[in-house]
């Protein structure tokens, strides 16, 4: 279960009376101009400062079963600035990735970063606990310097047992220094086991154990006092300088995803309607992550439109950028609504009219090129974030780079959409090479990626049904030869 659904509106407008009648043309020449809000590089100069290399007004949405390696390669070569990996559960990092062949968001080998040509990266998590959230955006900026069973025990070091059985509460310390060597901790009879969230397994924590973590959660000491979020932000300053460059570049905090509640614990956007421990998660994040990574957060534009749930957003919007987050990128559905219906641009546009000095990146209905440009000078936003409007169509970005050089953009031929299957398609399969058949898994995976690409081809119907066949690579470069050659 991710953070898309199959139960989704089809592409449509958004709500923004006026907005149709916008010259996106027009708008990207005064962006690149330098006339547009004194954005003399073609950007707003705050997001290039907090993220080097990050030098237009768009990136790339982590988008659940697709913002892989491969797909967020593609979108840079074709002038996609950023990326962002699918939302990754905060206990499937703490867990290293082993025990699992699925979470219940993304896949570990899929997000981590590809190389150097898949930077400048954000790493997007999502949890139910502050500690688990912070012990795993640490070990994310930090490529898991440590063992895995020290960050489990910054997590989880006030929920151990002494020998008689009783709760004993713990700092980090207790397991050893922040760089040094750790002793194996388990947190339990076992060492490890796969998500609660996934409904095979879970943390083997006691119910007492458990109850101490819920009632925590309201106890928490205010921000900065707390000995654990203390104890983790000098080890972040102790292994500051011991990062590997090809670690990711931002945390995002997930308070978007409309997910569903795991034994009532909310995650995602259910915090929306929970604000005093969606800040309890910002603060533990951002004391946890050393202060020269940005960390951001993703949003929805409320949890619902009553009043209290508007209210709500508004503190907690407020609230990281108090402590220091670069930026909010929010999306314009609430999120009762899920993917269903029209996003809202008319009241995300209220949204940065409150706060006109803060960074915002604005999502919901990006569906062409035109509407990048329209988002930004409809809603006032920084920028905009592509989410379901990329999935299959990296030339949107090829297309936003035409624009603000001042060029028509254009479709891509079928030359190029052939070339950037076959590239995608090597791509994908570099990084599913330890699978046991790696081929016939990359062509079944692919085909999700060809249904979409499918939908740029003159025969897009015929086309479409023929990837959704394939069931191995010769089926799917039989696909490419018959659609995709020169006649």
């Amino acid at each position: 279960m991710g953070c898309e659904s199959n139960n989704a509106t089809p592409p449509g407008p958004a709500i923004a009376p006026g907005g149709e009648s916008l010259d996106s043309m027009r708008i990207a020449e005064e962006i690149a101009s330098g006339r547009y809000r004194g954005w003399s590089r073609g950007v707003d100069p705050r997001i290039p400062e907090a993220v080097p290399g990050f030098d237009a007004p768009f990136f790339q949405a982590g988008l659940a079963g697709y913002s892989d390696a491969a797909m967020r390669i593609i979108a840079r070569r074709h002038g996609c600035p950023y990326c962002v990996t699918e939302a990754l559960l905060d206990r499937t990092l703490l867990a290293g990735g082993r025990g699992f062949g699925k979470a219940d968001l993304g896949e570990l080998h899929d997000n981590v970063p590809g190389g150097a040509e898949d930077q400048p990266l954000a790493v997007q998590i999502m949890g139910s606990d502050p500690r688990e959230m912070a012990a795993s955006a640490l070990k994310a900026i930090e490529q898991g310097k440590r063992p895995d069973r020290a960050y489990r025990a910054i997590a989880y070091a006030h929920l151990t047992h002494d020998p008689s059985g009783a709760v004993v509460r713990h700092t980090p310390e207790d397991f050893g220094p922040a760089d040094g060597e750790y002793e194996e901790v388990s947190c339990g009879e076992e060492a490890m086991c796969e998500s609660e969230a996934t409904g095979h397994g879970r943390w083997p924590m006691s119910e007492e154990q458990r109850e101490v973590t819920e009632t925590r959660r309201h106890e928490v000491a205010p921000s900065g006092s707390s000995p654990v979020l203390s104890s983790l932000r000098d080890a972040a300053s102790a292994a500051g300088s011991g990062f590997s460059s090809l670690s990711f570049s931002t945390v995002d905090v997930n308070l978007a995803c409309p997910v569903k509640k795991i034994k009532s614990k909310a995650r995602g956007g259910h915090w929306l309607a929970e604000p005093a421990g969606a800040i309890e998660i910002l603060e533990a994040v951002r004391e946890a992550v050393p202060a020269r990574i940005p960390c951001t957060v993703k949003l929805r534009r409320s949890y619902d439109d009553s009043p209290e749930m508007v209210e709500s957003f508004q503190r907690i919007f407020d609230a990281a950028y108090d402590m220091g987050y670069a930026w909010a990128t929010v999306h314009a559905r609430t999120v009762e609504q899920k993917y269903v219906g029209p996003s809202r641009w008319d009241l995300l546009r209220e949204i940065v009219a409150r706060r006109p000095d803060r960074v915002v990146f604005g999502s919901g209905d990006i569906w062409s090129v035109h509407d990048v440009f329209r988002m930004i000078a409809y809603t006032g936003v920084a920028g905009v974030s592509v989410a379901r409007g990329c999935i299959g169509n990296p030339w949107i970005f090829r297309q936003a780079r035409m624009m603000l050089a001042g060029q028509r953009p254009t479709p891509p031929t079928i030359a190029e959409q052939r070339g950037v299957l076959e590239e995608h398609y090597r791509l994908a399969l570099a990084a599913n090479r330890r699978m046991r058949h790696p081929d016939d898994y990359t062509s079944r995976n692919m085909r999700k990626f060809g249904i979409r690409f499918a939908e740029h081809h003159p025969e897009s119907e015929r086309v479409r049904l023929r990837f959704i066949a394939v069931k191995g690579i010769e089926e799917w470069q039989r696909v490419l030869d018959e659609h995709y050659s020169p006649r």
